[in-house]
């Protein structure tokens, strides 16, 4: 029997999977550089122990509760526990592409997703409990959730009246709103560093939070196109909405920094065109022509969604300033409101001649409840979930480390390692024994 897989296909959704990976060290150089120095290095490691320990988690049993055979519409089963039966041929999900690459591409989802709830707790942390965290939220949480809405049998996918369900073409539910809303929880839990509010907490390296976003810019061609699964014009659409609605974001950022702060906010930048990334990554491969009747990409839907990032996604880190919030790094307000607005815009601006799949200015109103329930699903769900993990966690491990580790820094405390040696070695980690000379 000949083979069904296409090697165009094939080679873009491994170059994707391969993009959508350097996603996750991009999310650790913005975090690393808005942390003090003394946080730099253990909160770069936050994101770089999710490559091992979720890609460990996935193949043994996390691919198969989220995309094996369905198991009432709310998870998988473990038929697929350490990649049984997910082989070289195409599987159910992608025709011209092997099931093994699929199952690849999907795995740096997940691991990206802990990777964001990082931001919520870092500079306070225990190492440990963070490792013991992520591959129970990843199993519990993450995995059920991307059943939901994309594996077979999901109930997501067929909420509500009429044909269809919630539509995300690329994550914004899955990655970006659970991991939001389970930041928020995290915030609650794990309380206020010591001196929030009181001491200067400002961003140690802008130029690395540059660096970082570059990277997750880059990378998130990766992260929608290749949710395409082929190399075609779904793909191409969706890359062109993508890098317009960071542009958008990313500027309208910058122009309300200036406007209410007088200056042209450098980490407000970086910080608007992720949340335009963000905000796109549910419609990318939904919205671009408007109005549908030629078929051709229209960029105004793009432009809206990226304004909406931007102001949204403002308004909601000004709220958690007001709030005293201590969401350290406003994981709760870029991906948590992004990933809303980019869920709700879907339902608006959706159009059947780009994804086949037609919102409210296409004619469908009822796409708006089903955006809208899978919304507060996913938002309930992973708050719930999230709170009640960390709770236990809190018990059985303790979440933060001792007064004394949190001033020291993570750095030297957890990792017994500096991100940066300003001094001739000594011997020792203590900042104030590294400025004294040996005997």
């Amino acid at each position: 029997m000949e083979s069904a897989i296409d090697t165009g296909d094939t080679t873009w959704v491994l170059i994707s999977a391969a993009l959508v990976m350097i996603m996750t060290p991009g999310v650790g150089f913005f975090y690393g550089g808005l942390v003090r120095s003394k946080n730099a290095l253990a909160t770069i490691m936050h994101s770089f122990a999710t490559l091992g320990v979720v890609s460990v988690v996935w193949v043994l049993w996390g691919y198969s509760l989220g995309f094996g055979p369905d198991k009432g519409g709310f998870i998988g089963d473990l038929s697929w526990f350490g990649l049984r039966n997910v082989g070289l041929e195409p599987g159910p999900y992608a025709d011209t592409i092997p099931h093994q690459v699929y199952m690849l591409f999907q795995m740096m989802f997940a691991v990206i997703a802990p990777a964001l709830i990082t931001g919520a707790f870092a500079e306070r942390a225990k190492f440990s409990t963070f490792m013991v965290f992520t591959v129970v939220w990843v199993t519990v949480v993450y995995a059920p959730v991307a059943h939901w809405v994309w594996g077979q049998g999901g109930w997501l996918q067929s909420v509500g009246p009429g044909e269809g369900g919630a539509l995300d073409f690329a994550g914004g539910t899955v990655v970006h709103i659970n991991a939001g809303v389970a930041a928020l929880a995290a915030a609650l839990v794990f309380g206020r560093r010591i001196g929030f509010g009181q001491e200067a907490m400002e961003p140690h390296n802008v130029t690395m939070v540059v660096l970082g976003t570059v990277l997750l810019w880059f990378g998130w061609f990766g992260f929608n196109g290749g949710s395409a699964l082929a190399a075609g014009g779904l793909a191409a659409n969706a890359v062109i909405v993508t890098h317009v609605a960071a542009a958008t974001a990313a500027l309208t950022w910058v122009a309300l920094s200036w406007y209410f702060l007088k200056k042209a906010s450098v980490v407000g930048a970086a910080t608007g065109a992720v949340a335009g990334l963000v905000a796109i990554t549910p419609a990318a491969g939904f919205i671009g022509s408007w109005p549908a009747a030629d078929g051709y990409l229209n960029a105004f839907p793009a432009i809206l969604v990226g304004i909406g990032a931007g102001l949204f996604t403002y308004l909601a880190v000004q709220l958690r300033i007001r709030l005293s919030l201590d969401d350290s790094l406003d994981v709760w307000g870029v991906h948590g409101i992004g990933g809303t607005w980019g869920a709700f815009a879907t339902g608006l601006f959706a159009v059947a001649a780009v994804g086949g799949a037609s919102g409210l200015i296409d004619g469908n109103v009822g796409q708006m409840g089903k955006q809208l329930a899978g919304i507060g699903a996913v938002w309930g769900y992973s708050f719930v979930l999230t709170f009640a993990i960390l709770k236990v966690l809190d018990v059985v491990m303790g979440l933060r480390v001792s007064e004394e580790e949190e001033r020291l820094g993570l750095d030297a405390s957890q990792h017994g390692e500096r991100g940066y040696v300003f001094f001739e070695e000594t011997g020792s980690l203590m900042p104030e024994e590294a400025a004294t000379p040996a005997p």
